[in-house]
């Protein structure tokens, strides 16, 4: 997925792609796509046609409304009236990369030839996606179950001249921006609409990009252990391989294998110790960073089946003339991974807190807080005050969401996921986690230089070195505020090995 151009096929997405995807590359539409899309629409087209059988969602009403028969001439207003009415969003904009993702993905979807679509509405996502040319869309509306309604009725607004977008760096009224493209808005036929907002790639766009962000932020938070462990003047026996093998979570005999390959050649790791043990936040790092790695893996699997799948409804497979209403709009996969990947991270920053505390504690000969003439100089003992705020918000925003179902449509779509707010909330605690390791990084690094002349190893001397040409050693109080920003920068520009 490097090269300039990415072509959508029938082959499934896996990590290592999404992981190396550049948004600055543009994709196109295989041969084999096409050919599916052109198919399911054909056979669709033949199907209404010929028939005067019902078929949910293509020549009836929606939701409660199934059993209302329209017209044949009325199918293209309906579909339109669908996606009119459902643009329902609220809240706070979602990101532009979200919005790049759900575009991606979509399109993805739509290319299995299941789901009725033409040809050209497809062409025009690639369009839009290529053109940076992206729907306005809002966090709120979406019960993660009949599909992510709301949200996809503003991603697909766009195609009808309708809604806006952002384009050139501005917010833009749709319609304006497809006159200035010479495109005419799109003319939805049978079942397009019902395709386009059908289905889980506003959940599945939000775990994407969370999944990629956890990844960083789980390789950095045991990066940042080892420098905490070497400032701490920890004893590194927990990370015997032994122990791990007699216990063998995969992530955990992972994180002890990192730990040790991080540490190897640290002076001060190798002195002489006076403690015996270490307190948990040090002495567990690979049991709780490696719980937390395996539940990651988990919900990466997860992911990985949904942006491979169709998830709208209902599905069509012209190859054996059938059209089935069934549920693969429903989110309960997405938002059940959603609340256990909020609780492994939370975590992360939950145990990066606690390793902060015992740094500014005053113990293992640190002064106080981590600076001289503690009393006139406070030092570090706000950041820890601030790690410890977030962490408690991350412990509130765990609550589940997949616990959580408000019947809606008259009762017919009775049981939700609530999938979407997951996802949102989730991206929130994901942001709250770098916050926390970046507070953790600046105290173990301003922590470490109090055990000079002694190094810590190649690896992660190097780390604090490219640190310090950020962010200067404290010696007397300043507005630790920017300090804590460059260190939040420092962890998302750094290239770790």
């Amino acid at each position: 997925m490097s090269e300039k151009v990415y072509t959508i096929s029938t082959n499934a997405i896996d990590f290592e792609q999404i992981n190396a995807f550049n948004f600055n590359s543009t994709i196109e539409l295989g041969e084999d796509v096409k050919s599916l899309i052109i198919n399911c629409r054909k056979y669709l087209d033949n199907k209404i046609s010929n028939s005067d059988e019902l078929f949910y969602g293509i020549n009836t009403g929606f939701g409660f409304l199934q059993n209302v028969k329209i017209e044949k001439d009325q199918l293209e207003t309906l579909q339109e009236n669908l996606i009119k009415s459902h643009a329902c969003g609220m809240g706070d904009l979602v990101p532009v990369e979200i919005v790049k993702w759900m575009l991606l993905l979509k399109i993805k979807s739509l290319s299995f030839g299941n789901s009725g679509v033409q040809l050209i509405t497809v062409e025009r996502l690639v369009e839009m996606y290529n053109k940076n040319i992206l729907p306005v869309i809002y966090t709120q509306g979406s019960l993660g179950a009949s599909g992510d309604l709301a949200p996809l009725s503003h991603l697909s607004l766009p195609l009808l001249g309708l809604g806006n977008v952002y384009f050139n760096g501005d917010i833009t009224d749709a319609a304006l921006v497809l006159k200035k493209q010479n495109w005419d808005p799109i003319k939805l036929q049978s079942k397009e609409g019902l395709a386009l907002i059908n289905g889980t790639q506003f959940m599945s766009a939000y775990g994407t990009h969370i999944l990629i962000e956890s990844q960083r932020l789980l390789k950095w938070a045991t990066t940042i252990a080892a420098i905490s462990f070497d400032a701490f003047d920890g004893v590194d026996f927990p990370f015997n391989e032994n122990i791990h093998l007699v216990r063998p979570h995969d992530g955990q005999i992972q994180v002890a294998a990192t730990l040790r390959k991080l540490l190897n050649g640290s002076e001060i790791k190798d002195q002489k110790k006076s403690q015996v043990q270490d307190p948990y936040s040090f002495r567990c790092i690979p049991q709780v960073h490696g719980a937390s790695w395996d539940a990651y893996n988990f919900v990466k699997s997860v992911f990985l089946k949904e942006i491979n799948s169709v998830t709208d409804n209902p599905n069509i497979f012209f190859d054996k003339d059938l059209i089935i209403s069934g549920g693969n709009f429903h989110g309960q996969p997405l938002a059940l991974a959603l609340d256990f990947l909020s609780m492994a991270m939370s975590e992360i920053a939950n145990i990066s807190e606690r390793r902060t505390y015992q740094l500014i504690s005053g113990l293992r000969g640190l002064p106080p807080f981590l600076i001289k003439n503690s009393g006139l100089n406070s030092g570090f003992m706000i950041p820890q005050y601030t790690a410890a705020g977030i962490v408690s918000e991350n412990k509130q925003l765990c609550t589940p969401s997949s616990v959580d179902s408000i019947p809606s449509s008259i009762n017919q779509e009775d049981h939700v996921s609530m999938g979407a707010n997951g996802a949102v909330k989730c991206k929130r605690i994901i942001d709250n986690v770098e916050k926390v390791l970046a507070i953790e990084l600046l105290t173990a690094i301003q922590a470490i230089e109090f055990r000079r002349p002694l190094k810590s190893s190649e690896q992660l001397e190097k780390i604090i070195v490219s640190f310090r040409q950020e962010i200067s050693f404290n010696e007397s109080d300043r507005i630790l505020h920017d300090d804590m920003m460059k260190s939040v920068s420092f962890l998302k520009n750094y290239k770790l090995n």
